[in-house]
């Protein structure tokens, strides 16, 4: 942990200089190129290996979408390298002694695990189908339940464990402990396990062309970065009459990796991708993201921060109910969309990969400018 190694050394010896690594700006910068370098130097090993060990994406042939069937044999589970480059830098380079860390990790890794399994069903047992629905949302309750109860009962976090800043209304936050403090675990709980489910499914239902959430991933780390940094400093948040919580400025550390490991795997995952990053990837990244919105209680801006990934899913959930009641109503099912998540709906509409793409992404990075001014917006 290089942290305790500089600090240790500017304790010692006081070199000139040495000082500057006490600033989380600095070791965020620095956490951001590890896992950026990380990212772009295994690369190419790792898409060699997963090549030589065939675990390639096998391409549904009933998605309606012949130009994936290109895509077949492409290496996936990908995302073992992101997770390689996130939690290296985030170790390296953050307070090892900060609980929110920790905190993190656990559910990167443990969300990384379930897309694993996930992934390792679908290439190597070869069904398509991947791990049972029901076995994916055990898992991921799980890390939601871990994470809500430790937000809730650490001491620490005592005080303002079920507050939240409420988006576009000044000095004003939402209390989950609606039944009072002894039974607010009730309705915190809950709505972590919702948050985290419902993030981590989002982007995963996104990662369905290439670079596309890996770059939205990307804006949306970069903007939660910001919201931990001025959450964890008592003069930003005093001016933006935010909660302040300290200790979570080190999460802007774990988002800098987050980003750094995203922009390194676009160097492969860009069109045409040489990899892709599998349920391992975007479980873990979605998890992350969820994570750090409830650690930072601007959990609230997630719709905005994260619109694309919503609208992703939200238009599998409205094909998907609109076909079972027109099927119910008139004997045949009907659709809103051509196709869903919604990117294949403008792909069926002739739309390039490459175009939808850097669309989305011009769409995220106005959704993260907004969510970042929401801060004085109120």
């Amino acid at each position: 942990m290089l942290y305790l190694l500089l600090e240790w050394i500017q304790e010692s010896a006081s070199p000139p200089g040495f000082g500057v690594f006490a600033f989380i700006t600095v070791r965020s910068a620095l956490a951001a190129l590890t896992a950026f370098c990380i990212s772009v130097f295994f690369g190419k090993k790792v898409i060699r290996l997963l090549t030589r060990l065939q675990l390639q994406e096998k391409i549904r042939d009933d998605i309606g979408l012949e130009n994936h069937q290109e895509k077949a044999g492409t290496p996936s589970m990908g995302g073992l390298l992101i997770l390689l480059a996130i939690i290296v830098s985030t170790v390296l380079w953050a307070h090892p002694g900060n609980i929110y860390i920790w905190l993190i990790i656990f559910v990167t890794i443990a969300l990384g695990g379930v897309g694993f399994v996930d992934d390792y069903i679908k290439i190597i047992w070869k069904d398509k189908k991947g791990l049972i629905g029901k076995f994916k949302i055990i898992g991921q309750v799980f890390v939601g339940i871990v994470l809500g109860s430790v937000l809730y009962f650490y001491p620490e976090f005592q005080g303002y464990n079920t507050l939240s800043t409420i988006p576009f209304i000044k000095d004003a936050n939402i209390d989950y402990a609606i039944f009072g403090e002894a039974l607010g675990w009730a309705v915190y709980i809950p709505v972590c396990i919702f948050i985290l489910t419902a993030v981590s499914n989002s982007v995963n239902l996104t990662d369905g062309l290439d670079g596309l959430a890996t770059g939205t991933t990307a804006i949306a780390g970069l903007a939660l970065g910001i919201l931990a940094y001025v959450s964890g400093r008592v003069d930003y948040s005093s001016f933006l009459d935010i909660l302040y919580l300290p200790g979570t400025g080190e999460l802007t550390i774990y988002c800098a990796a987050m980003v750094g490991a995203c922009f390194g795997f676009l160097w492969y995952n860009t069109y045409p991708a040489e990899v892709f990053m599998g349920d391992t990837g975007s479980l873990a990244l979605g998890g992350g993201i969820g994570a750090v919105a409830l650690m930072i209680h601007k959990e609230l801006l997630l719709p905005i921060l994260c619109g694309i990934f919503f609208v992703e899913a939200l238009s599998v959930i409205i094909q998907t109910s609109y076909f079972k009641y027109t099927k119910r109503k008139y004997g045949a099912g009907r659709r809103i969309f051509k196709i869903a998540p919604l990117h294949h709906h403008f792909e069926k509409k002739g739309w390039e990969e490459p175009k939808i793409v850097v669309r989305f992404w011009i769409v995220a990075i106005l959704l993260a400018i907004l969510t970042i001014i929401t801060l004085k917006l109120r």
